[in-house]
């Protein structure tokens, strides 16, 4: 039998089921683990995370919305993904960890063999944290590093701190996907995540909803697309202030090079095959993006993990 996914959202958890839950992950019988917005005692969930240090079929865990909900549980996850060795997705979103939430997890998140997708939207952090993370994208000829990113509502980081997470997106060998919706980043921030995108090899998607931009940054990133090669298949400008036109003119020029792919042509935007490391990351790994997609059943068996989606 395929393992499991087990999906709990919003619930008080009793001692029972979190019990039924580590037995399955001890017994490699879970693929998808998500207690999004679950209440649980801090002695369960230490059982969860020792469960979870012990699988060796969990591929993605879903805590968003609260469950880490203090640096002790940090510990606790922390331990857990120094001995797991499946885990390939993480979801943190909406967990208060603070830069020194981070500083807690960064070893284990870091030297984790199999995690390639990171979820840390709304998670309070500052420069400390973001420094941190920038470690978790390394540059080419560096080992792997993450290749989806999520950092939506964020706003404790400065312009600085966002200047050098541009700076590492530019140098990093395996990002595919950047969510940066929700924080103020401005015309300046966007200038830099543009050279940044012009520069790497591999992000295909970019997130900027709701990021305080102006038809200032659309320009730009118009004159990018239309002039420089660049991976970039998506671009998300909405709820700024940017022109119709402009957010138009800009999705027409994406979808022209990824319909030239498509039909087994080379992109005028695209550079050369060899530049690409191959498609986006499975999309086996694509996450439940809180904001987007609520978890409602409680136990599946599905044959693959969900799709990042915005629909």
């Amino acid at each position: 039998m395929l393992p499991a996914s087990i999906q709990i959202s919003g619930e008080l958890l009793s001692p029972a089921e979190v019990q039924d839950i580590c037995e399955s992950l001890k017994e490699d019988g879970v693929r998808l683990l998500s207690v999004r917005g679950c209440q649980l005692s801090d002695r369960d969930f230490g059982h969860v995370c020792r469960g979870v240090a012990e699988s060796r079929s969990l591929a993605q865990l879903n805590l968003n919305l609260g469950v880490v909900s203090g640096i002790s549980r940090a510990r606790h996850l922390a331990d857990a993904l120094k001995a797991n060795r499946s885990l390939q997705t993480l979801f943190l979103h909406g967990s208060p960890l603070l830069d020194a939430g981070l500083v807690t997890l960064n070893a284990a998140l870091s030297a984790h063999p199999a995690l390639v997708s990171l979820d840390l939207g709304d998670c309070m952090l500052g420069d400390e944290a973001l420094r941190l993370v920038c470690g978790m994208l390394p540059p080419d000829g560096a080992k792997s590093g993450l290749r989806e990113l999520t950092l939506s509502a964020n706003p404790g980081i400065s312009t600085r701190g966002w200047a050098r997470l541009a700076v590492a997106v530019a140098h990093s060998s395996q990002l595919r996907v950047l969510n940066l919706d929700y924080n103020p980043l401005g015309d300046q921030i966007a200038g830099m995540l543009a050279v940044a995108v012009a520069s790497s090899r591999t992000l295909e998607v970019l997130d900027l909803e709701g990021t305080g931009l102006s038809n200032q940054s659309a320009q730009v990133f118009l004159d990018m697309v239309e002039n420089y090669p660049t991976c970039l298949r998506v671009l998300v400008l909405a709820e700024n202030d940017i022109s119709g036109e402009l957010q138009q003119q800009i999705c027409d020029l994406l979808s022209e090079g990824e319909e030239e792919e498509d039909r087994g042509g080379p992109s005028p935007r695209s550079g050369p095959a060899s530049s690409r490391t191959g498609p986006t990351s499975s999309s086996a790994l694509l996450p439940f993006r809180d904001k987007y997609q609520p978890i409602r059943n409680k136990y599946q068996h599905p044959t693959c993990l969900p799709h990042s989606s915005k629909g």
